[in-house]
């Protein structure tokens, strides 16, 4: 491929589809953005033109690509992953037009003035609408610059960075800048703003992975409420089952099973205690004096005497005539 005249040698490369024939400007174009970013999957227009350039601007270890094109797909797939022998994040300012990345089980969504991120090393596709042209300004981010700002083990899902309510501004305007103005700088000048560029994206990162663990938990505990309250009102039916209970609630019979897990216990486990401790109540009731034991027993889901009996001696370190007598 040829490319264009370069502004400055050693931080500039350019293409444009404008001189070359029709036909042959998708295949130019999926060649600049391969050289450009790394090893992509653009699907081909419908139209047999595309008027579409790239400006790729070097800063340090990382870059920015600059790109104008029509309405199109683009893809990262297995291949094009396992083909790589670097990874990165893709931090977008969109300028024009309408993107929505898919990536994982997630879908975002950028309108002009909106920065989202996303990583290379997980297949996504970018479909682009919303023309006739569209521009991105696409930051390749080194995998490690960003992770070495986050937690360990972190996990950069997709994301609009430009809705933390905090720092998204600052978020946009720090990479509108870098975008606008990187070959008026020196290049050490655009490397110190891309700098905080990304300690701003690790900043917002951290306090919605903090925000969305509060939620997560918030949400189990109440789940986990729910869950207890389903079996507290169904202790008395004999053979109760974790498939009724994960019905009642609405969850998976797993999520029963680790719900319980997280307060140390198995579903089987709980039950029949919590009938035990029904039990026992009932037993030190002067009203239920009169009522035989393995009637109590059965009101409460036993069907099985001499395994209730050894399970409250288990419990309770006594047997259940002793209990009541004391």
């Amino acid at each position: 491929m040829q490319e264009a005249a370069r502004a400055v040698p050693s931080r500039r490369s350019a293409w444009n589809t404008a001189d070359i024939r029709p036909g042959e400007q998708f295949a130019y174009y999926r060649e600049a953005i391969c050289q450009a970013f790394m090893n992509l999957t653009p699907e081909p227009a419908a139209a047999s033109g595309f008027p579409a350039s790239v400006e790729h601007i070097r800063l340090g270890d990382a870059a920015i690509n600059r790109v104008s094109f029509p309405e199109h797909v683009v893809r990262r797939s297995a291949a094009d992953i396992a083909a790589s022998d670097r990874s990165c994040f893709y931090l977008n300012l969109k300028l024009a037009g309408r993107c929505r990345i898919r990536q994982d089980d997630r879908e975002i969504s950028l309108s002009p003035g909106q920065v989202g991120i996303f990583d290379s090393d997980r297949q996504f596709a970018l479909v682009h609408d919303r023309g006739p042209q569209l521009q991105v300004a696409s930051f390749w981010v080194p995998a490690e610059t960003l992770l070495e700002r986050l937690p360990a083990s972190f996990d950069v899902a997709a994301t609009r960075v430009s809705d933390d309510p905090f720092v998204g501004h600052l978020i946009v305007e720090t990479a509108r800048t870098l975008s606008d103005g990187a070959l008026r700088m020196t290049e050490d000048e655009g490397v110190h703003l891309f700098r905080a560029l990304i300690e701003l994206v690790a900043m917002s990162l951290s306090r919605q992975s903090r925000a969305r663990t509060a939620e997560a938990e918030s949400l189990t505990d109440a789940t986990a409420l729910a869950l207890k309250r389903a079996i507290h009102r169904r202790l008395r039916e004999p053979g109760l089952s974790v498939a009724k209970i994960a019905e009642a609630v609405g969850i998976s019979e797993r999520y029963v099973h680790k719900l319980l897990a997280r307060s140390g216990s198995g579903f089987t486990d709980y039950v029949i205690d919590r009938r035990l401790d029904g039990i026992a109540r009932d037993l030190s009731d002067p009203a239920m004096a009169d009522r035989a034991i393995g009637a109590i027993a059965f009101d409460w889901g036993f069907s099985d005497l001499s395994h209730f009996t050894r399970r409250f001696r288990q419990r309770f370190g006594c047997r259940p005539r002793d209990w009541r007598a004391r």
